[in-house]
């Protein structure tokens, strides 16, 4: 990643996040916010294996995958509570994130550990709406219905919101990312956002 595009990439406040779909893999598209509130520029392109034993995600510069930015990995194999270690484009550790499973069993909750900044934690804003997530999951044959549920996931340093996942109702999957903290590295929120929908079955 060059200095240019990890300078354009620090200084969004706002990034959106669309999922594509395809055969035995999860892609998702990190845009820039444009003017007029569409999305704008590529910003990171992920990839995911589907039923992969160790969860594993590299995020590119581009959709053709020619330029690595960086990425995040499971420490154990099979572990609801494994935390995912990520990594920038030379495979040097830059952050942490971790599912908090006993905390998850009402409201999905995460943690972010960021050098420097400390742990930023993260969970679902409306409770109801999280158990209905839960119960819509057990309905057959809901996977292959063309939509998902929408969720709102605030993260705070104390009482401090320094950023926010929201994901979209509709047909597809779509996620605005709000960054309130400056401090806080991009690449981050994006294996953050990336991994609250890749992994929140798990």
């Amino acid at each position: 990643m060059s200095s240019l595009d990890e300078e354009r990439l620090q200084a969004q406040s706002t990034l959106l996040i669309r999922q594509r779909m395809r055969l035995m893999v999860n892609q998702y598209e990190v845009h820039a916010q444009a003017p007029d509130g569409s999305e704008g520029e590529l910003l990171a392109f992920a990839q995911q294996k589907r039923l992969a034993f160790k969860e594993q995600v590299t995020l590119y510069a581009d959709d053709a995958k020619t330029r690595p930015i960086l990425g995040f990995k499971a420490r154990k194999r099979i572990d609801l509570a494994s935390a995912y270690d990520i990594t920038d484009a030379s495979g040097q550790p830059i952050g942490v994130f971790r599912k908090d499973f006993k905390k998850s069993l009402l409201a999905s909750t995460w943690h972010l550990e960021q050098p420097g900044l400390g742990t930023t934690t993260g969970s679902e804003r409306n409770k109801t709406v999280a158990v209905l997530r839960r119960v819509w999951q057990f309905i057959p044959y809901v996977d292959a219905l063309p939509f998902a549920w929408p969720y709102h996931f605030d993260f705070y340093a104390g009482d401090q919101l320094v950023f926010s996942v929201v994901k979209k109702f509709g047909f597809r999957d779509r996620y605005v990312v709000e960054i309130k903290d400056p401090r806080l590295d991009r690449r981050l929120v994006i294996a953050q956002a990336v991994g609250l929908d890749a992994l929140q079955s798990r």
